[in-house]
């Protein structure tokens, strides 16, 4: 276990020394999101009722989180793939990339929310939650997209194959994050969010569960 932690810890280093030194894919998405929200801002032009304001910002972080992590494995050269065979297990890559991606979509998801609360309004009266909430969606999104996009990388990364494969996943764990993130802006009482919560959670651990039993198989592939 020991020895895993210093894998993932290694490769995260490297995940960032890379991001840091292409800032131009980095500063894509931050562009992607943001020109997404201001066309969404031209658009309307008016306040919008608390079910659309909230499913709106979800299908704009949930089509950033494609457009993140479809890249976790298309850079990846078959060369440098045989080198981390040498350094690390296929555990410590899937992983080290779904916390790495889990942090960029993070990331990104609190800078949309800043500027779709600036442009478009703030009607969130639960801040805390809201935040766990956006929090919790980015750990999932980029937890499947992340096994798919690994998936997809031994089908000569087929974006039809990633979306065929990553939606049926998404938009399940997409309509639980709605109604958790609804019921924060909404202000209701904390009991409320348990079943929503404890379905997040479920669905966020049995992915990574599976993507650690399943990915050594893809690996050898």
């Amino acid at each position: 276990m020991q020895q895993l932690f210093k894998e993932i810890r290694l490769l995260l280093l490297r995940d960032v020394m890379l991001e840091w030194k292409q800032k131009y894919a980095l500063n894509g998405l931050f562009l992607y999101v943001f020109s997404t929200i201001f066309v969404c801002y031209l658009s309307f032009k008016q306040v919008l009722d608390v079910p659309t304001w909230n499913a709106l910002l979800w299908i704009i972080l949930l089509f950033t989180g494609v457009n993140a992590t479809s890249k976790s494995f298309s850079t990846e050269s078959k060369g440098r793939l045989l080198y981390y065979y040498t350094l690390a297990g296929a555990p410590a890559v899937i992983l080290s990339k779904m916390i790495y991606n889990a942090g960029l979509m993070f990331l990104i998801s609190i800078s949309g929310y800043l500027m779709y609360a600036l442009l478009i309004g703030n009607p969130v009266q639960d801040l805390p939650w809201f935040i766990l909430g956006l929090l919790l969606g980015s750990c999932g999104f980029s937890s499947v997209l992340t096994l798919v996009a690994g998936i997809a990388s031994k089908a000569g990364n087929s974006g039809t194959l990633m979306a065929i494969l990553s939606f049926p996943v998404l938009i399940p764990m997409l309509l639980v994050l709605i109604r958790f993130s609804k019921n924060a802006v909404d202000g209701l009482d904390h009991s409320v969010q348990n079943p929503y919560l404890m379905g997040l959670l479920s669905i966020n651990i049995i992915v990574i569960v599976l993507s650690r039993l399943l990915y050594p198989f893809l690996w050898r592939a």
